[in-house]
């Protein structure tokens, strides 16, 4: 059972949290300065729902999968959403992060490097997708970025003749890199800089730290993993463009 002080506790560091980010944004007059204090009240919401959602289906196969399945929609629905026309690009997001997710869970499980048990599932399963949501959205701003910045590139390249695949094909590279950056710095500091969730969380858990950090370099393998598929894909999808992109939705 959690101690009420606990919950009061943390309440109050989560408030003072919040309005320190709020008002170090509105004091830099940034745009949109209460959005992370909403992201963080949304957040704690969701994470309270199903904190207690998850207490009752924790064991069963079927549930599992239905929250799975609820995870990975919300997050292409959200991936796409950021890259412009919804309606447009759910499809190629959603699956580049069923191919990316897919691929690394199924190489996770085969190999043995993890046990196939529902909460190894609903745990490595979480978190793939939350990273492959992010990689997705940053492979596809940045290459809608670079499109529309070197527009006239492209355009010169169209106009002499070439494929539309290859008149983008530099700038889904440099898209590729720039979305594996963050995931690719995390996983080389990792142990020096950070510690991660699913390390720090498997050793409060009473997991010794060996055990743990083999679970995380598991994880972060998986993410990367993961992230990689997701960035060829969805790039690749978008790559054949004959008309400068739409914008982007913040």
């Amino acid at each position: 059972m959690i101690d009420a002080r606990a919950i009061l506790l943390s309440l109050v560091g989560v408030l003072a949290l919040t309005a320190l980010a709020t008002g170090v944004l509105v004091y830099a007059r940034a745009p949109k300065p209460f959005a992370p204090a909403l992201a963080v009240l949304r957040g704690t919401l969701q994470l309270a729902a199903i904190s207690l959602v998850l207490a009752g289906i924790i064991r069963s196969p079927f549930w599992i999968g239905v929250a799975l399945v609820v995870m990975f929609s919300v997050a292409a629905w959200t991936a796409a959403r950021r890259l412009g026309a919804l309606r447009e690009r759910f499809a190629p997001v959603a699956t580049a992060m069923a191919a990316g997710i897919l691929i690394a869970l199924g190489i996770i499980f085969a190999t043995g490097a993890i046990a196939f048990t529902p909460r190894y599932v609903l745990a490595i399963g979480g978190i793939v997708i939350g990273n492959a949501m992010t990689i997705a959205t940053l492979s596809g701003r940045r290459f809608v970025e670079l499109l529309d910045d070197r527009w006239e590139d492209v355009e010169g390249w169209l106009a002499l003749g070439a494929r539309p695949r290859d008149a983008t094909r530099d700038l889904v590279r440099r898209a590729i890199h720039a979305a594996m950056v963050p995931t690719t710095d995390q996983t080389r500091t990792t142990g020096l800089v950070t510690l991660p969730g699913a390390f720090v969380g498997a050793v409060f858990g009473g997991v010794s730290p060996l055990e743990a950090g083999r679970f995380q370099i598991v994880v972060l393998a998986a993410i990367i993993g993961a992230g990689a598929v997701v960035a060829v894909v969805l790039t690749a999808w978008l790559a054949p463009v004959r008309v400068r992109p739409a914008t982007m939705s913040s």
